[in-house]
């Protein structure tokens, strides 16, 4: 039987993060041989630290006000990420391209009223019938357009909106897991020629009291500000929650070439999986995920962790990745991004393949703990272990 199976590449990087917004901005910060600086924020959500928004013009990527009003923060960044991987792909103005081109996005809960949740809160604790006031103040509390703002697949239907993108649609839930099928699922339609090109990515906002909140209810977030992400037993320190929107355009490279496209980077494999951790069985699905995705290293090959920040659980994925890829530099996306859930495969996704792109070393992410890269990288190895479940690794190579 003849192997029908097509090459995948990524043309098109759009990226938001606390660092900045655009490739440029990052390619920067990344490729200058120092630590960048921590951009973070400890103190409107004390004792938390959160890695925030940067300064954003929304206009520049959603011109007309009436679609910015009728998002919250959260689908804006998505939609703005989107938009600027579409910039950078060449493919914005396309018509014809963007009217079918397949879209996969990774989404989490809309945006909360929290004065409306804080409302509710405080008046039943002066009333026993619950039920009768929780129905009241949906009723005459909530402003009707939140309905719009909460709804997970509407990411992708602004998306549609605003930049055109109106090929087939998927929206995929369920935390880290779903950053990670969003990028599988793509690279998978193309391998397997089901499409040509291929708009991934998510995006998370972590300046969200209900977001601290569903994260410290498993005690899991960090309390102090000045503790690096690494502490000197090899452990972690906590996680930091990262705001990120990082949207890709993948494409066929016989589709990339015909209209002369920038590729960034081969995308060689993506795969996925979620199971129990107890024992050693996380370790031998990351083992086994490693040898499906042809994962190897190399002082040329790169490894982005995205090493939550739980100590226990970052502690055992650290271990994992210096035992398989001893050679490597580690580069852990937390360190310096902080932990964006369902953004954080993409945008690791998206920080190596600017690291493909460039002729430069990537400089360290934790000051102290990485080693200097000594070479550009040729190579490189993408992972993320979910906060909960879910892990996933995606192999990308330099085009030559």
């Amino acid at each position: 039987m003849t192997d029908t199976r097509h090459q995948v590449v990524v043309t098109g990087v759009g990226l938001v993060t606390s660092l900045g917004v655009g490739c440029q901005a990052h390619r920067e910060q990344l490729m200058a041989g120092t630590v960048p600086a921590r951009v973070t924020d400890s103190e409107r959500f004390a004792p938390y630290t959160v890695h925030p928004l940067p300064e954003i013009d929304w206009s520049a990527q959603i011109p007309r006000r009436g679609d910015q009003r009728q998002m919250e923060n959260w689908q804006r960044l998505g939609v703005y990420a989107a938009g600027l991987a579409l910039d950078d792909a060449g493919l914005k103005e396309d018509a014809e391209a963007c009217a079918s081109m397949d879209m996969i996005v990774a989404a989490g809960g809309g945006e909360r009223d929290i004065a409306v949740d804080t409302l509710i809160v405080e008046e039943s604790r002066k009333r026993n019938d619950r039920e009768q006031l929780l129905n009241e103040k949906l009723t005459t509390e909530l402003r009707p357009t939140l309905f719009l703002a909460q709804l997970s697949n509407l990411l992708a239907g602004n998306i549609s909106i605003v930049h055109k993108v109106t090929g087939s649609s998927r929206t995929l839930m369920g935390e880290e897991g779903a950053g990670i099928s969003a990028v599988e699922t793509g690279y998978a339609r193309i391998a397997a020629g089901q499409s040509t090109h291929c708009l991934v990515g998510g995006a998370y906002l972590a300046e969200r009291l209900d977001l601290l909140m569903i994260r410290e209810a498993i005690q899991s977030l960090g309390r102090d500000p000045k503790q690096p992400f690494w502490t000197g037993d090899g452990s972690a320190s906590g996680m930091n929650l990262g705001t990120a929107g990082a949207f890709l355009v993948l494409e066929s490279l016989d589709h990339a070439r015909a209209r002369g496209a920038h590729v960034y980077a081969r995308l060689d494999a993506v795969l996925g999986d979620r199971g129990s951790r107890d024992g050693d069985r996380l370790e031998q699905r990351l083992a086994r995920l490693a040898d499906d995705t042809g994962a190897s290293g190399g002082e040329d090959t790169v490894v982005f962790s995205g090493a939550t920040g739980q100590p226990e659980l970052s502690a055992r994925e650290r271990a994992f990745l210096r035992a398989r890829f001893p050679a490597s530099p580690l580069r852990t996306v937390g360190a310096l991004f902080g932990h964006s859930i369902e953004a954080q495969f993409p945008t690791a996704v998206a920080l190596a393949c600017l690291a493909l792109d460039d002729d430069a070393p990537v400089s360290p992410f934790a000051p102290g703990e990485d080693a200097i890269a000594t070479k550009a990288a040729n190579s490189a190895v993408v992972t993320t272990i979910g906060h909960v479940r879910g892990e996933g690794i995606a192999r990308l190579t330099r085009m030559s």
